[in-house]
């Protein structure tokens, strides 16, 4: 089942199946506190926000870090929407094009563990945290303040940020759970960076209590939280399952209290009837993911480099095929920025020349293979990590296949979770790459993988046009013009082929439905959803 901008803007955060969005009696029943939220957890690479990209970390640093800002959560926000509140900031102002200002809340404390021991946070913290999220070697998210010229701690609780130009997604920026938490000095100073669990030392909700890799992490309620009487939850604990299986029957059996597939909180789409059988008072709502998953090519070597090998391996996938098989119960085609941003995507039947590369036409394949040269076809290899899902290693088998019938040998090399995100991931790799991307909130991020030298740069894009065209859409305050700029890029991209984007499904978040003032939604902030939860038994 294929669905429409229309049917995105018409399907997000309605609930298809199950009880109703608003958990039972959640309005007229005072929030308890207590009792413990469990759910599939994951083990990181390590702890250090500004040393990986890899979505476990985020994670489990959104229990127990703060930002800046933090998107408004909770029952009555939609999927998809993300409107920003103050979470360490108390307010702020713009004051001019490049420059910002932003008032703490005062009081707000870090975790009593060694060595911060308690102590106020200040502005000096958050100098700290964004100096060194500039000037750290291998941080893969720096493009998203690549126009931060300078932060001054103003005093105490003043902090002053100064843009080298103007930047309309910083707000944006600032309020994404990806990498942007403020960290503490004295616990860089202790462990030398931040990837031990020790070093886990914030101001959020739930502080670190325990961590063993591959089995189990557990957050406590902070008792010192900064908003008084939050987190209601006393005890978060997050099971790392070795397999679906298991996963899923820890949930089925009421182990788990939330859906246990990768983003979070889902269910695979052929545990959907099973799940619903066996716990029938489930609450599900349906919503379109924005985790997209493409192949990236080398297209600074060859045979990548010829756009025609690009256009033939991507019109050698049959991408419904593969949707139908992996994603039954409803998928999304996605454009250069997923279709799941409906504000900002650009319909592929709206890409021009470039929405033609999204068919399946073998036939077409192998005529340009053979006018590149390799009418005898040639031989690759694909990197990828499997996440643990049965999805995505259909998904690589099945483009495997497309591609041999066309005349490409592809050679699969399947490498352990930090291996492939030390490599692959950041753009070190042999011939292809495939696995799912980053679930960024804003467009930016999307268009932030065809920037030359950007990490994330996975198909090592060299174009100008579509750099100028990143570089305008940050310069452009104005949203219409902006959004012009994005669909622009968007066309272009489609029509270079850097990427081959596959459609992505329909999310089935499945929940407890006596977890009451809780909504899902995009995005790895698990304890800023959860902030505000409380059992309603």
């Amino acid at each position: 089942m294929d669905l429409s901008r229309r049917d995105l803007l018409a399907l997000g955060g309605l609930t298809l199946a199950g009880t109703a969005l608003a958990p039972r009696g959640a309005a007229a029943n005072t929030p308890k506190p207590g009792g413990a939220f469990r759910f599939r957890g994951y083990t990181p690479p390590h702890f250090d926000p500004h040393l990986t990209a890899s979505y476990t970390t985020m994670i489990n640093l959104s229990f127990t870090h703060s930002r800046l800002l933090k998107h408004k959560a909770g029952p009555n926000v939609k999927p998809g929407v993300f409107e920003y509140e103050g979470d360490l900031a108390e307010r702020w102002s713009q004051q001019d094009d490049t420059t910002y200002v932003f008032k703490l809340r005062p009081g707000v404390k870090w975790h009593n563990k060694a060595p911060l021991n308690g102590r106020e946070l200040n502005a000096e913290d958050v100098k700290y945290t964004f100096d060194r999220f500039l000037t750290i070697k291998g941080n893969a998210n720096r493009h998203m303040m690549a126009s931060l010229a300078k932060v001054d701690a103003v005093d105490k609780h003043t902090v002053k940020f100064t843009l080298s130009s103007p930047n309309a997604w910083f707000y944006d920026f600032l309020s994404n759970p990806m990498a942007l938490c403020i960290v503490a000095p004295e616990a860089v100073e202790k462990f030398t960076d931040l990837k031990k669990a020790e070093a886990v030392i914030g101001t959020g909700p739930w502080v670190l209590e325990q961590h063993d890799p591959k089995a189990r992490t557990v957050f406590v309620r902070n008792p010192d939280y900064f908003v008084k009487g939050l987190p209601y939850i006393e005890r978060v604990e997050a099971i790392d399952f070795p397999d679906p299986a298991s996963r899923f029957a820890a949930f089925i059996t009421g182990q788990i209290d939330a859906g246990p597939e990768f983003p979070g909180m889902m269910l695979r789409h052929q545990d959907v009837k099973t799940a619903k059988e066996r716990r029938p008072n489930l609450r599900l709502v349906t919503f379109p993911s924005n985790v997209m998953t493409h192949v990236g090519m080398r297209c600074d070597m060859t045979p990548f480099s010829d756009i025609r090998v690009r256009k033939a391996l991507s019109l050698a996938l049959d991408r419904k095929a593969i949707a139908e098989a992996t994603v039954p119960l409803g998928w999304v085609k996605n454009p250069p920025v997923p279709a799941a941003l409906a504000a900002w995507a650009l319909p592929v039947d709206k890409l021009g020349e470039g929405a033609k590369y999204y068919e399946h036409d073998p036939k077409e394949a192998r005529r340009l293979l053979k006018e590149a040269g390799h009418g005898n076809g040639f031989a690759t290899t694909l990197t990828y990590y499997n996440y643990q899902s049965q999805e995505l290693i259909d998904s690589v088998q099945m483009s495997v296949k497309f591609w041999k019938d066309v005349g490409v040998e592809v050679n699969v090399v399947e490498k352990p979770y930090a291996a492939y995100f030390a490599s692959a991931y950041v753009g070190k790799y042999e011939g292809l790459m495939m696995g799912p991307q980053f679930p960024a909130l804003d467009p930016y991020n999307f268009m932030a993988q065809y920037l030359p030298e950007e990490p994330k740069n996975q198909s090592h894009v060299t174009d100008p046009v579509l750099t100028d065209l990143i570089q305008n859409s940050t310069r452009t305050l104005d949203d219409k013009k902006r959004r012009q700029i994005v669909h622009d890029f968007q066309r272009h991209a489609a029509k270079q082929v850097y990427y081959l984007r596959l459609h992505s499904g329909m999310y089935q978040a499945a929940l407890d439905p006596a977890l009451a003032d809780f909504g899902p939604n995009l995005g790895y902030d698990y304890g800023g959803r959860l902030m505000a939860a409380w059992w309603n038994r």
